[in-house]
């Protein structure tokens, strides 16, 4: 009998928050940025609603790593066109939003933005994606951007990139390998809520007991099938615009195609007839150009 365990998106908004199930998200963030992080608490903010109407399933999470420094994560599921805009603006606003809050936060060192975007992207190849920003001399490529000794010790990095944000992108439509690092086995999980009993990436045998959908509530239980239908409902109608926009397409780029097909075999003709010494208008009248079309030939 197939396993029934919760998609990680809603979980993320709702089961996630809850500190005695941090263990899961823990065990994904560490296995992704490959350190041994603790999430110390959710950021409060119009993007941690929980809200059924909240399609996003956005979280601000501030976290310490294994140095005991804070890092600011914010994870985003998309469904949209506009998720580069989004991974920007998003990263944009954490700063913003939180480093004056309070005391703590001021002690911030880095920034990630992670994305699991849930479409094919056009030409991705490969499944994950890591961005950062980078200082390259104009005159000397292989020169970056240092930090002073201060800068170094204040923020503990050593480039100009090591302050500024970094982006993760995880393509999970495209995977379609057989899982055989731990990253594998949460990128399966991120596409088809599965857990393979063999998993044993960080966080997964946590989620393997606690997603359940048998141990939800009634309530939670009916918000969470109800929710999925909602989603099956949204990709078929995706779907359908796809394939019905792609036929149209088609059938376009071939009348277009055949029209200036002809129009290319009439100007030949009309280039033939002009030589044989013909006349403007018996050259209109046989090809249906135009006076300034057969001028231009």
């Amino acid at each position: 009998m197939k396993d029934n365990f919760i998609r990680f998106d809603w979980a993320m908004k709702r089961l996630l928050r809850d500190k005695s199930n941090y263990v899961v998200l823990e065990g994904f963030l560490s296995t992704l940025l490959e350190e041994d992080l603790r999430i110390s608490r959710f950021l409060e903010s119009e993007s941690n609603q929980i809200d059924e109407t909240d399609k996003f399933n956005r979280a601000d999470i501030l976290v310490e790593d294994s140095k005991g420094r804070l890092l600011v994560i914010k994870i985003q599921n998309y469904r949209e066109l506009y998720y580069y805009h989004q991974m920007l603006y998003g990263a944009s606003d954490i700063l913003s939003r939180y480093t004056d809050e309070e005391t703590d936060y001021n002690k911030i060192c880095k920034i990630y933005s992670i994305n699991i975007v849930y479409f094919s992207m056009i030409k991705s190849k490969d499944y994950a994606y890591h961005g950062e920003i980078i200082f390259r001399g104009l005159h000397d490529s292989d020169n970056f951007l240092k930090l002073s000794a201060r800068q170094q010790e204040i923020f503990t990095g050593k480039d100009a990139k090591d302050i500024f944000p970094e982006y993760y992108v995880l393509c999970v439509n495209d995977f379609d390998k057989v899982a055989k690092t731990p990253l594998d086995e949460w990128i399966k999980f991120l596409k088809t809520g599965e857990i393979d009993k063999e998993a044993t990436a960080k966080g997964l045998p946590e989620a393997r007991e606690r997603l359940r959908i048998d141990t939800l509530p009634d309530a939670e239980k009916r918000a969470y099938y109800r929710d999925m239908e909602a989603l099956r409902y949204q990709r078929s109608v995706i779907k359908t615009g796809w394939d019905e926009g792609h036929t149209e397409g088609f059938k376009e780029g071939k009348a277009k195609g055949r029209a200036e097909g002809e129009k290319m075999k009439a100007k030949e003709v009309a280039k033939r007839m002009k030589e044989m010494g013909l006349s403007v208008k018996d050259i209109i009248q046989c090809t249906g150009l135009t006076h300034g079309e057969i001028e231009e030939l």
